[in-house]
């Protein structure tokens, strides 16, 4: 009679089916790429970006990862990743790099699952900011920020203006390498639906 694996040993096995599988695979290795090069440089370069939305196109056009799927599928994911994140880009939260990441995760993942990702982009986001603002000792100067951009948008907003939430480059406690966080937002998606520990966010 043999014994049922352990707890551990089912978690490494699902890590070496995501790292062996090659869309999980060269997609964990472009983000991790990225993160190390935006955290370093705070850049994410365009060819990285281009190189992996053409895999995740044309890989998925040939081995459809969900049955039905058509040659559009990494298509919609990276048009949903690119619109999700335009509203931010638009209001100077987050940079072009960002944007254009997350189209190319989308193209990968496809849309359905890019939903996740956005999610737990945006916590890995919220916690990732606060760890570098209590590790710089910035606090301060966020709540400061804070204060300011409320005040300028109400400014703005009786002037008739578009409110404006960018900041001078003196003001910022510091840029947050959110190629971090859309690598951390994708990686809990892959260890996660596995597992069947997530549920549709689109109401099927």
């Amino acid at each position: 009679m043999t014994t049922p694996p352990s707890e551990f040993q089912a978690m490494l096995e699902l890590l070496a089916l995501l790292v062996f599988n090659w869309r999980n695979g060269v997609l964990l290795a472009l983000l991790l790429l990225a993160g190390v090069i935006d955290y370093r440089t705070h850049r994410i370069p365009n060819l990285l970006v281009l190189c992996g939305l053409a895999f995740g196109l044309v890989y998925n056009g040939f081995n459809p990862p969900v049955p039905g799927a058509t040659p559009f599928w990494g298509l919609a994911g990276a048009g949903l990743g690119l619109l999700a994140l335009l509203p931010l880009y638009a209001l100077g939260i987050m940079g072009a790099g960002d944007v254009k990441l997350m189209a190319m995760v989308g193209a990968f993942v496809g849309p359905a699952p890019l939903l996740h990702v956005l999610l737990y982009t945006l916590m890995s986001g919220g916690l990732l900011a606060l760890a570098l603002v209590l590790a710089r000792g910035r606090a301060r100067q966020v709540w400061r920020n804070l204060g300011g951009l409320m005040q300028l948008a109400v400014q703005d907003s009786i002037a008739g203006r578009r409110p404006s939430l960018r900041l001078d480059a003196g003001a910022s406690a510091g840029k947050l390498p959110y190629a971090l966080a859309i690598g951390m937002g994708a990686v809990c998606q892959l260890l996660l639906q596995p597992m069947g520990l997530l549920r549709p966010l689109t109401g099927q």
